[in-house]
């Protein structure tokens, strides 16, 4: 396991994940194993900072010589109207996850989840082609809008969302336009039926949430089945979807694949998603 600390100089580009609350992030463990990997004089820290402070604290970055940081809960949306400049994916999804502090102090948001997901897909999955047939996203929040995003850039004919809220639903397929179309959850086996791609963005599954409870029959054997939930690595979506022999992917390869590009534009270095690096994230702190 990797424990060695590289040092940190006077010099370090500093880097880190801002939330309300920060304790859970994985983030922190995650860039402190690449920097130590590559040794690269830097570090990366966690700061929690209430919702009102936060113009304030991104405000303090390039005076504090930070080279960026990410965003989590609840801050992704505040962010939208506090940065000098947006990428488009990020006006897409609606939401910014990774701030660049570029040279002249301007901060410019993005958002990486939508190449995280898609990423994780393509390394996990031989020969993964979006255009295959319909995605059937379960939920219509933040994780949602990125999977909607990243679906639609690489050529899915149609997103079906399926959520608890139909209005909720249907302002996403609403922002998203004609490709996305929102159902109510009573449809969702009508939905299924014509998947090739099932995703669950919901917290539903995750530790200390209730289970989702689908009945996976109305799917097609060869439909991929990935969950964002990572924690358990295996949830009882992914349990049920292999006991049917369909292809499965985890969530954890979205937040490393996610990771991946906001460590090369801090850091200088694309870091490479491992084995190594995957059980670090998952050990117990």
């Amino acid at each position: 396991m990797n424990t060695s600390h590289h040092t940190i100089s006077g010099q370090a580009k500093k880097a880190g994940v801002i939330g309300w609350p920060v304790g859970h992030s994985k983030s922190p463990a995650l860039h402190g194993f690449w920097l130590n990997e590559y040794k690269i004089d830097g570090a990366y820290v966690p700061m929690a900072v209430k919702p009102d402070a936060l113009a304030a604290a991104l405000y303090a970055l390039p005076v504090l010589g930070f080279v960026g940081v990410n965003l989590t809960v609840p801050h992704k949306e505040a962010a939208m109207g506090l940065v000098d400049e947006i990428s488009d994916v990020a006006k897409s999804i609606g939401a910014i996850n990774t701030i660049f502090v570029r040279a002249d102090g301007r901060l410019q948001g993005t958002n990486t989840d939508a190449f995280g997901f898609m990423e994780n897909l393509l390394q996990n999955h031989a020969g993964f082609d979006a255009t295959r047939g319909p995605c059937v996203v379960l939920g219509a929040g933040g994780a949602a809008r990125a999977v909607c995003a990243a679906m639609i850039a690489a050529g899915c004919p149609e997103v079906i969302v399926v959520n608890r809220t139909l209005a909720r639903g249907q302002a996403l397929a609403h922002h998203f336009g004609p490709t996305v179309k929102a159902v109510e959850w009573s449809k969702l086996n009508v939905a299924m039926s014509e998947a090739a791609l099932l995703v669950n963005t919901t917290t539903l599954g995750m530790i200390g949430r209730p289970a989702l409870e689908l009945d996976l029959s109305p799917l097609s054997k060869t439909a991929l089945v990935t969950d964002l939930v990572y924690s358990p690595l295996e949830t009882g979506l992914l349990a049920a979807a292999k006991r049917r022999a369909n292809p499965t992917i985890d969530g954890l390869g979205m937040l490393l694949y996610q990771a991946q590009a906001g460590f090369e534009g801090w850091f200088g270095v694309k870091p490479a998603v491992t084995a190594a690096v995957r059980a670090h994230v998952l050990s117990p702190p």
